[in-house]
């Protein structure tokens, strides 16, 4: 099968199927890179077309994870999980708690998160079986939904856009046109129109939009129609490879920045973002806030800490951005750049995590 083929090509560490009967549980855990440290990435629910496709998402999640973390300057390598089922129906105690049984036999090696179809319930269940699992509620010393940190992250990389491509130090009276208002899409719109921002939002979910159908400052399109938007700012804030050979054309922005992993289709929509002066914020660099969030529950969780790490993205990607126009590259490059250099002048001081001792987490209560 041409999916098998594609995870020897790959550059990961390990890729590890799952199936489970008595649970329905279908999994894969991709661990791309433990050079700076244990391989953290969310948990991806959602009812894939076919395993190949699966395949394909855990893969590239994984590979971003690792540079996501190199950026934020964590101790952390690269890993993303995926079940194959359908999170608004197949969801049970027994599928999450076998999930977690799966992520312990691992040693380590991989540390779970909520992602698109999971939340903090989800991880509660996992936290039953093993304790490679951050995100989870605060009154067990995690903590809690990252989807806020997320969210006041790019906010944070927005600013950082706004002052390079626009010349402005106020996000007041721009607009913004947000693309899915799951988790963080709604945390998101919610800081934009605090920040007195023009809004416009879709989801494939259409009831995700039926509050926002009277409030002032914010317009619900279809989810064809927002590419087409005529605003400052276009937000991915769901799924990946939105920005392709089909979209690039109807862009009508100034700047992509978003919460969403993998927006490039291609490393050349990157390139061809570049050529059209659309400024785009690398989104593994820009949406790294959830990371940053529940990384600090390793060393027992600090929300003032959280606050300040999250502050870092604005730097991170002001430096990119300098860097792209000092150096006449696309944005995308430089932060690969970044990333690699930093994966090699640390990973030979700590090595490949192989699992022999098992991450610690003050404060917590375990569950077992």
């Amino acid at each position: 099968m041409a999916s098998i083929e594609t995870v020897f090509k790959s550059d990961h560490e390990e890729v590890v199927f799952f199936n489970d009967q008595n649970s329905g549980l279908k999994s894969i855990i991709a661990i791309h890179n433990t050079r700076l440290g244990p391989a953290l990435g969310g948990l991806r629910m959602w009812k894939y077309d076919s395993v190949d496709h699966a395949i394909d998402d855990v893969l590239r999640l994984s590979r971003g994870m690792t540079y996501k973390a190199a950026v934020a300057g964590l101790n952390l390598g690269g890993g993303k999980a995926v079940i194959i089922a359908d999170p608004k129906t197949d969801k049970s105690e027994a599928l999450f708690r076998t999930f977690g049984s799966f992520v312990d036999s691992l040693n380590g090696r991989y540390i779970t998160a909520e992602d698109v179809g999971t939340d903090v319930n989800d991880m509660e269940f996992i936290f039953m079986e093993t304790s490679n699992v951050v995100g989870v509620a605060k009154t067990h010393g995690g903590s809690g939904d990252p989807s806020p940190w997320t969210a006041r992250g790019v906010l944070e990389g927005i600013r950082a856009c706004v002052e390079v491509k626009l010349g402005k130090d106020s996000l007041k009276g721009l607009s913004v046109a947000v693309q899915g208002a799951g988790n963080v899409g709604r945390e998101l719109i919610e800081l934009f129109l605090d920040s007195e921002m023009r809004v416009f939002v879709c989801d494939i979910d259409r009831s995700r939009c039926d509050q926002y159908q009277n409030r002032p400052n914010i317009s619900v399109v279809a989810t064809d129609e927002i590419y087409d938007a005529d605003v400052d700012i276009f937000c991915p804030a769901a799924l990946g490879a939105v920005i392709n050979e089909k979209t690039l054309a109807r862009l009508r922005c100034k700047i992509v920045a978003g919460s969403a992993n993998n927006q490039l289709a291609t490393p050349e929509c990157g390139d061809v973002l570049y050529a059209k002066k659309i400024l785009y914020a690398p989104d593994y660099a820009i949406n790294a806030g959830g990371l940053m969030n529940v990384s600090i529950e390793f060393e027992g969780y600090d929300e003032l800490r959280a606050n300040r790490m999250i502050r870092n993205i604005y730097y991170a990607i002001k430096t990119i951005l300098h860097d792209s126009q000092k150096e006449n590259l696309p944005e995308y490059r430089c932060a690969d750049r970044v990333a690699e250099k930093r994966m090699a002048a640390i990973s030979h001081l700590r090595g490949r995590y192989l699992g022999k001792t098992q991450p610690t987490f003050p404060g917590r209560i375990v569950k077992r």
